[in-house]
């Protein structure tokens, strides 16, 4: 299956993130982090069903510490939703795929429903 997930840097991360129209889903992982590995397949398949509708990235933090330190990384996996350049929700270690995609789902309707009061 090819990948719709985004690989980031320190570099990257503002043009990608920050400036992303769509909301952003951003993986904050480590090879060396079995839990990462788990949620990585996760991840990618929540990509796949929101195609369009959510942009979804990975950052690795050995490479790229300087962001994970300006979001106060302190344990990974670790998952944060931006909406508009901001953090919107955090998601703390391995979840199934259900509850990210509940998170998403409710970042949009919150978007959906301020466009349609606009």
């Amino acid at each position: 299956m090819a990948t719709s997930v985004l690989t980031l840097t320190d570099d990257t991360f503002a043009s990608h993130v920050l400036d992303n129209p769509l909301p952003v889903l951003v993986d904050f992982w480590a090879p060396w982090c079995g839990p990462c590995r788990i949620v990585g397949p996760i991840v990618e398949a929540v990509a796949a069903d929101f195609l369009g509708r959510v942009a979804v990235a990975k950052l690795n933090i050995d490479q790229n510490d300087r962001t994970a330190t300006q979001y106060d990384i302190q344990a990974i996996p670790t998952l944060l939703i931006f909406d508009q350049g901001v953090v919107v929700d955090r998601i703390i270690g391995v979840v199934p795929q259900a509850k990210i995609a509940t998170r998403l789902t409710a970042v949009l309707q919150r978007r959906n429903s301020i466009n349609q009061a606009a």
